[in-house]
């Protein structure tokens, strides 16, 4: 996911994308580094909580009827 978003990052430029690979990434990190599971848990639920507060861009797809 991590990867997955930081490449969005570079081609959107919304600093919410990069903050959300970020969280993916340390929580994915502290998982290994810790070699417990609770890091993977508190990670995705911060991004959600990232996601909640507007950090995530808007998907506007276009109306391809015109």
């Amino acid at each position: 996911m991590a990867v997955a978003l930081i490449l969005t990052y570079r081609r959107t430029g919304h600093y919410g994308v990069l903050l959300l690979a970020v969280t993916y990434g340390a929580a994915a990190g502290m998982a290994v580094v810790l070699t417990h599971w609770w890091p993977l848990v508190a990670g995705f639920v911060l991004v959600w909580v990232l996601r909640l507060l507007g950090l995530d861009p808007d998907v506007r797809r276009r109306d391809t009827q015109q």
